[in-house]
């Protein structure tokens, strides 16, 4: 069976349109009937019903869904296994939140290549949304995150959590900061919702951006006022570049480690999971 044929089913339950997942596959519409045909009648069932209201599943369709999904995911592991198998007995592939990445990742890849020494290690630092759909269709093993996606095939646990202040280049209080030098960070809803209690006027702001970096490169250029993480504040203030915004509480972001199901109690999984949580037990 090709897997292109469970790429496309896929991606039909979830545009429930042919001309939609055509051009989301770079296909033509011919093509994505063709191949949902090729899977009707190797199964002997019709998967899905054509109307004017639209293109729906039928029973037999949704009850392929999970299968479809499974058997995507251990196509991909197989292949990655077998293009990069190099000298070790495994390979990892890891995300990270963007965030993350500068204050975290050091310590923790050398922590991961001493517990696991015969593991090949494969990074890369995302937002969470595209992690949550990697893990779901098998492109990570595991990702560390600030945003869950409640869904069957995952399972999340808390690690830690870190935390953003508030510091401008003009403005010692919250009242001295005005929307038009306020650079808004957009890192996960839950930031969001916490900014939106602590901070209000402020949200519709000239610039604004998800990730911490970019948020100081933006403040160090243009001036203004920003929450930015910890450490960046920190070296900011010392730098005289900002102040603290004094009367401005910080906001905590929890950082969740997550994977698939299948992998919860795994042990290299399990390995991982104790370096990350004991890295934020230190650090707190």
């Amino acid at each position: 069976m090709q897997i292109e044929l469970f790429d496309t089913f896929l991606d039909l339950i979830e545009t429930n349109s042919f001309n939609r997942t055509a051009e989301r596959l770079g296909l033509t519409q011919s093509t994505v009937s063709s191949r949902v045909k090729a899977l009707e009648s190797a199964l002997g069932k019709q998967l899905f019903t054509r109307s004017r209201a639209g293109t729906q599943p039928t029973a037999a369709g949704l009850r392929l869904v999970d299968h479809a999904r499974a058997m995507r995911r251990e196509w991909t592991a197989a292949r990655r296994a077998v293009r990069r198998s190099g000298d070790f007995a495994r390979s990892m592939r890891i995300g990270i939140q963007f965030d993350l990445a500068a204050t975290h990742i050091g310590d923790w890849a050398a922590e991961f290549r001493k517990t696991l020494p015969e593991t090949a290690f494969y990074v890369e630092f995302d937002y969470s949304i595209q992690m949550n759909a990697d893990l779901l269709a098998g492109e990570l093993d595991l990702a560390i995150l600030f945003t869950p996606k409640h869904l069957p095939d995952l399972h999340y646990e808390t690690v830690g959590e870190i935390a953003y202040r508030m510091v401008s280049t003009e403005a010692a209080r919250l009242e001295e900061v005005v929307p038009e030098g306020y650079i808004f960070a957009n890192y996960s809803p839950a930031f969001n919702e916490a900014h939106r209690r602590i901070v209000q006027g402020l949200s519709d702001a000239p610039f604004a951006s998800g990730q911490n970096a970019a948020v100081c490169g933006l403040l160090t250029a243009l001036g203004g006022s920003a929450y930015v993480l910890e450490e960046s504040a920190a070296e900011l203030v010392a730098a005289g570049t900002c102040r603290y915004v004094e009367d401005v509480p910080a906001i905590a972001q929890t950082v969740y480690l997550a994977v698939h199901l299948r992998q919860r109690h795994a042990h290299a999984h399990r390995k991982l999971l104790t370096i990350v949580r004991e890295h934020f037990g230190r650090a707190g």
